[in-house]
């Protein structure tokens, strides 16, 4: 079998794949393990580069890097043969903490508890597949919650980056945020073996090499007979994405408030604990339904940025203080998805204040209704663009080519929108950085317009 993802690889101890099939469409975001050639960055910090596509524009069908061009599992011999390796392969382990061989911290199991130990998942079915990796609905043993398992292959730089980079961000987090996708646990694979990551591990020399590949750009040599597996184990979202979601409900107010509320509430509490996302777009805003109201989860952070050395972020400062922290920080790596980066983004030097920005255009495009076509993937996105005769063109590459443009907010002629929404919106696009509300500052206003809304 040939490509990036292979999943004929036998799962670690602690999942195994459910004997049981399921009928019916799952309606899930394959949220993680599509990392196409579109998504990336044109100049890392301290990485390789990614490519980004230039390809020409036909009408509507504009080329983007979306992050999600990835396929889902299709019938056939291919897929009922890794089906049939992964239901072969239950091996698992106990439901307690495990046995710690020596200081490296790996965890042991001989054959009789591989063969009586329930393991802790059971992978159920295969529900998103992409270039670098894999996506399954799995549960676990002990609650009987449903999760997400997102299985990457650490074999190129470029997939290391983005899988730490998540990894980086989400365990960084202190406390949970109702509008944050959860990250349960990170488990690092090599051949049958597992061990529980955990940031800055200095005692595993698996874990080092990865952070060597990403740091130097080019794979570290390792034992070909021993492939790397990073899986993440996250809350489980049923409800899709946010394009999903939306395109397919009649508009309701009250839902577009909710959800401004929701996503301005996440970005205050990324930028609080001072990780720039990079790459907001409906495509990573994932809906759960467990409570029957939607709840948005901002997700996949593999191209997110932990902002090092802003100082103390416990206890001692104030939100608004640590916030102006993070937007004194400034980044170099052009990378996102092209509709939704800022003006500065493109030039690549930027604040957090260009997460602002894609928020803006998300808002914008969701009030509105306003798609365009993906041409790699042929599905109807949100996004909010501008014409240039039979092309569009993203907004901020737009307002790079000519600041002086005034964005025609909104751009339907019977709107609804109210005239606290439009000026809010107007002020998170400006031109200059400077000029848009900081996180904690967009929160209050939200409040206050979708008060009076």
């Amino acid at each position: 079998m040939t490509g990036t993802c292979h999943i004929l690889a036998p799962p670690p101890p602690f999942l195994c794949f459910s004997q049981s099939k399921r009928t019916g469409k799952l309606a899930v975001a394959a949220w993680t393990a599509c990392r196409c050639s579109r998504t990336g960055c044109l100049n890392r910090e301290g990485g390789s580069c990614g490519r980004m596509d230039t390809g020409a524009t036909d009408n509507l069908r504009r080329r983007t890097r979306s992050a999600r061009a990835c396929r889902r599992p299709q019938p056939g011999a291919r897929a009922a043969e890794e089906s049939g390796v992964l239901r072969s392969l239950s091996v698992g382990n106990t439901e307690a903490d495990h046995d710690m061989e020596g200081g490296s911290g790996l965890w042991k199991q001989d054959g009789l508890e591989r063969r009586i130990m329930a393991p802790r998942y059971n992978l159920l079915r295969e529900v998103g597949r992409g270039s670098y990796g894999v996506v399954y609905e799995a549960v676990a043993r002990r609650t009987g919650a449903r999760v997400a398992v997102k299985k990457l292959r650490c074999d190129a730089p470029e997939n290391v980056e983005l899988a730490l980079q998540e990894f980086w961000a989400l365990a960084s987090l202190e406390k949970r945020h109702e509008n944050v996708v959860q990250l349960e646990e990170c488990v690092l694979q090599r051949n049958r073996v597992a061990q529980k990551m955990s940031h800055g591990n200095k005692r595993s020399k698996q874990y080092l090499r990865l952070v060597e590949t990403s740091l130097k750009g080019e794979r570290v040599p390792g034992p070909p007979e021993e492939p790397c597996y990073l899986w993440f184990v996250m809350e489980f979202c049923e409800g899709g994405d946010l394009n999903q979601y939306i395109l397919s409900r009649r508009p309701d107010q009250r839902t577009n408030n909710s959800f401004m509320l929701q996503l301005t509430s996440a970005v205050a509490f990324l930028h609080k604990n001072n990780i720039v996302h990079r790459d907001l777009k409906p495509d990573n805003i994932l809906i759960s339904e467990k409570s029957g109201t939607p709840v948005l989860k901002v997700a996949d952070f593999g191209l997110s940025k932990v902002c090092a050395g802003l100082g103390n972020t416990g206890e001692g400062k104030s939100g608004e203080d640590k916030n102006k922290n993070i937007n004194k920080f400034w980044l170099s790596s052009a990378c996102g998805s092209d509709f939704f980066m800022a003006p500065e983004v493109w030039e690549g030097h930027y604040t957090a204040k260009a997460d602002i920005f894609a928020l803006g255009i998300i808002i914008w495009a969701m009030l509105e209704r306003i798609t365009f076509i993906d041409a790699e993937s042929k599905r109807e996105l949100l996004g909010t663009y501008v014409r240039h005769g039979a092309d569009i063109v993203p907004v901020g590459e737009a307002l790079l080519e000519n600041p002086k443009m005034v964005l025609n907010i909104p751009q339907k002629r019977r709107s609804c929108m109210c005239d606290g929404v439009r000026k809010l919106l107007q002020d998170m696009l400006a031109v200059n950085p400077q000029d848009r509300p900081d996180a904690f500052q967009l929160q209050a206003r939200m409040d206050k317009v979708t008060c009076a809304a």
